[in-house]
Order: C-alpha cells, then sequence, then structure tokens
C-alpha cells in the first residue's frame, strides 16, 4: 500500500510524554548507505541500549531507517534489520531528496521524542545521550552543534561561515554550525506537522516553531565509509532554497538596485551632456550609450533570475504535489 504525506497518519503513543523515560526514536534517512548502514545500525543501537540500562531511555526505543529510492543494498539491509524489533524501515517509493526523506521519517515514526541523524556516522553519536538529558530538563528541541570547523578544508569553512553570516543579514533564523542532528519532542513534531510547504528547508523551519530549546555541542568526525551525498551542486542548491523559502530580501535588494542604477545612469547622462557643452574630447555619444547599456542588461539579467527562483517556487508550491510517497512500512 502506497501512502503519502496528506493520508498517512500515525497513531499517538499509549503513553503521553514521559520526560524521565521517554521512549526514545532515532531517524535515520539513507540513500545508497550500503557500506555504512551495518555499523551505524550497530553504533546507534549500543547508544540506545546504554540509555535503557541506565534507565534515560524506555525499552520500546527503537531506530527507523528511511531508503530515499537507494539503488543499492541499502534496503535488502533495513530489511534485514528490521527482523529485531529495536529496527524498523521506511521505502519512499523514490529518491525524493534528503529533506524530504528526513520528513518522511519524522512525521511517520513513533515515539515521545525523535532524534533525526544521518547514516555516515559523522555525527557523535554519544551526543544524544546530552539530548536527552536536554528534553528531561524541559527543551523540546535540542540542536547538535559543531564546537569547531577546524578540519574542514579552507574554501568549506569560509564558504559556510559567509552562508550562515549571509542568511543572518537577510532575517533568517538559522543556528550556526547545525545541520540536521536535532531532537525534536511530540509535541514539535506535531507543531511541525503544520507547516505543508513543499520547499522544504528544515534548518530555517525547525526555529519556527519556538518552544524552549538547548544546544549540545559535538566534534563532527570523517565518514567512516561510503561517498558524501551532497556534493557542490547539491549543497549550492540547498543553500538557494534556504535563502528564497525564508527572506524576501534579494526581491528588495532588486528595488534599490534598480534605484541605484537609475541614479548612475542619470549621472552618467549628466556628465556626457556636460562633456558636450564643455568640448570635452569624447568618442561621441560612445560612453553615454555603450555604459548605460550595458549596466541595465546586466542588472535586468541578474533580477530576472532572482524574481525565477521565487516564480519556481510559487509554481511547485500551488501544484500541491506530495512531498514524498511511502511504498512500504516494516
Amino acid at each position: 500500500m502506497i501512502h503519502d504525506q496528506e493520508d498517512f497518519t500515525i497513531e499517538p503513543s499509549a503513553q503521553p510524554e514521559n520526560r524521565s523515560c521517554p521512549q526514545v526514536s532515532i531517524v535515520v534517512p539513507c540513500y545508497n548507505e550500503q557500506a555504512v548502514l551495518p555499523e551505524t545500525a550497530r553504533a546507534l543501537s549500543a547508544a540506545l541500549d546504554a540509555m535503557v540500562l541506565s534507565g534515560k531511555a524506555a525499552p520500546t526505543s527503537s531506530i527507523c531507517f528511511i531508503d530515499d529510492g537507494s539503488t543499492d543494498q541499502t534496503w535488502a539491509i533495513i530489511e534485514d534489520l528490521a527482523v529485531s524489533p529495536r529496527f524498523h524501515g521506511i521505502k519512499l517509493s523514490r529518491n525524493h531528496g534528503h529533506q524530504r526523506a528526513l520528513l518522511a521519517g519524522l512525521l511517520s515514526t513513533q515515539g515521545d521524542i525523535l532524534i533525526s541523524i544521518d547514516a555516515d556516522l559523522q555525527d557523535d553519536i554519544s551526543a544524544i545521550e546530552a539530548m536527552v538529558s536536554a528534553y528531561s530538563g524541559g527543551a523540546e528541541i535540542v540542536y547538535g552543534v559543531r564546537k569547531s570547523r577546524a578540519s574542514d578544508s579552507f574554501f568549506k569553512r569560509f564558504s559556510a561561515l559567509t552562508y550562515y553570516r549571509l542568511l543572518a543579514m537577510m532575517g533568517v533564523q538559522l543556528t550556526s554550525n547545525h545541520a540536521d542532528f536535532r531532537l525534536l519532542s511530540r509535541r514539535a513534531i506535531e507543531a511541525l506537522r503544520e507547516y505543508r510547504e513543499t520547499n522544504l528547508f528544515l534548518r530555517g523551519l525547525i526555529p519556527l516553531l519556538g518552544f524552549n530549546t538547548a544546544t549540545v555541542y559535538y566534534d563532527r568526525k570523517e565518514r567512516f565509509a561510503g561517498e558524501s551525498k551532497y556534493p557542490l551542486g547539491k549543497m549550492l542548491h540547498l543553500a538557494i532554497d534556504g535563502i528564497t523559502s525564508f527572506s524576501t530580501v534579494p526581491l528588495q535588494l532588486i528595488t534599490v538596485l534598480g534605484f541605484t542604477v537609475s541614479a548612475a545612469s542619470f549621472g552618467i547622462g549628466l556628465w556626457a551632456l556636460w562633456a558636450r557643452l564643455m568640448h570635452y574630447p569624447v568618442v561621441p555619444g560612445w560612453t553615454s550609450t555603450v555604459v548605460p547599456l550595458s549596466a541595465l542588461g546586466g542588472i535586468q539579467l541578474i533580477s530576472l533570475g532572482v524574481i525565477g527562483q521565487y516564480l519556481a517556487k510559487i509554481y511547485i508550491e500551488v501544484k500541491s504535489r506530495p512531498r514524498f510517497i511511502i511504498e512500504k512500512i516494516l
């Protein structure tokens, strides 16, 4: 049976939220992760076992893997793992993208608290216990934030810093050095369910929920195995989504830019008139023609590109297509 986000609902937990010993569900989106998935399952299961033994998590706590249309043996591995009641699996009908796969897991998984983490083992699993402790202390949302980017290349470190500053200038609420390693309470999940947009950027969407928040800092590790699923092209696409989904500042900048270029063109016109009246040695008509045309042409193309980004988002939103389709649930 196939479900989408409109007709698929979860059954509420039999017990209300228990902050002292909550039912913890770890949500792991996967795309071609056969090389790392067995180790990820082992490490996450060991972390849950430790929390259950210490009384920080309920024995019914579990791990849910979301297969985002993988073409390797990822789903076969998930099926083998799902023999144990500790593991569950959700298979999407095709590759919908990381953000939609993550949302599918968050909206389709039971538990008092849900913790999202990537399958590559770069996020520190030991930080999960600290997140649960923060929840027990009253936090509804707990962000996993990197302590530093010392292990990144200069380009990646510089581009990330520039991006966060740019978003802050445009009024977008975003937690610096935070990706998708976070804890959400059931209350936060139900609030997230009310957001229906198709253009997903969860890093910007989660802060809009409000509620009490906390931060857990950790050291990011190297990928355990496999290859990164976020090359430069996808990272740039995600960055553009982050700006155009939460800020209208680029549209406002176009207006300011239009006035600025108009003023500059008017100034060039005055200069050309002054040069003509004062018999200044210039090629007649060249400057006053080429400069304004070049400037206006470039600005128009940039402006059309920015407006096109917003129009494309409107086009996608008004179609109201399912954000994800679930093919199978284990």
